[in-house]
């Protein structure tokens, strides 16, 4: 039986910004098929190792392969062909607000494909539904729709291109509990029914517990463990604790226990 490799599989990472270490040989292991939250206290890189994964920032030693491509040495048409595989959730959904939703959606059709009008718009509508909107939202812009309407209509459009890897960056940052309860259901559903491999950063302790398969903690400018969350929790390093032990914490893991 052939082991499939990692899709994303981070070696020796180190980032230094100014006279701090954001990142000292960090490693990162993704198997294709888990719902991986990267998680760890203020500073400690998160967003940052998200950016380096995507290209935004380009750490200043290591190696980055995504899809068993060499992301760090890549040429400008190879990593093109790779960004198109994933699609990305900003923290602050960076639709266009001069568009409507469904030509935001449909943006990445017109920008990476050669397909007809007819089909990037039924596309479009098609990766709306599939994001849990109504259809009369396809037709209004961004500031017309509530914070919950628009995280699914960034989440629509980072579809579009059916990634088979997907990047959230505080998805349920700004949601009420329902709207954030909702919006974790509906990453479990795009799991299931388009096979995504995803990578979230979040603080979201209830989407900890209910969507991942495993939880990367950084600290210290490494990664200090990375296991399910019930492992996780009963880690003894000071930071971990630190982090989990809270009151809502404490509340969150009663109510999973």
């Amino acid at each position: 039986m052939t082991h499939e490799p990692p899709i994303i599989d981070v070696k020796g990472v180190s980032l230094q910004l100014g006279d701090t270490w954001v990142h000292k040989n960090l490693n990162l292991s993704i198997n294709r098929g888990e719902i991986v939250a990267i998680v760890g206290g203020s500073g400690s890189g998160k967003t940052t190792l998200l950016r380096e994964m995507l290209m935004l920032q380009r750490p200043h030693s290591g190696s980055i392969r995504i899809f068993s491509h060499e992301l760090t040495t890549a040429s400008p048409t190879t990593l093109l062909e790779v960004q198109q595989r994933w699609g990305v959730l900003f923290q602050q959904n960076a639709l266009f607000s001069s568009l409507t939703v469904q030509k935001n959606t449909a943006f990445p059709l017109r920008e990476h494909t050669k397909l007809d009008d007819k089909t990037i718009n039924e596309l479009a509508l098609l990766k709306i539904l599939l994001a849990g909107l109504p259809l009369d939202a396809a037709t209004k812009y961004p500031a017309e729709l509530s914070g919950g309407m628009q995280k699914r209509a960034g989440i629509a459009r980072a579809i579009v291109l059916d990634p088979e890897l997907l990047f959230l960056d505080e998805p349920t940052s700004g949601l009420d509990p329902d709207s954030a309860g909702a919006f974790d259901e509906l990453i479990l559903n795009l799991q299931k029914t388009m096979g995504l491999t995803i990578v979230m950063v979040t603080h979201d302790l209830d989407s900890l517990w209910h969507v991942t398969n495993r939880v990367a903690f950084l600290g210290d400018g490494q990664m200090l463990c990375m296991d399910t969350m019930a492992a996780l929790v009963k880690n003894p390093h000071p930071l971990i604790q630190a982090f989990f032990r809270g009151a809502r914490g404490r509340i969150t893991q009663a109510i999973y226990d």
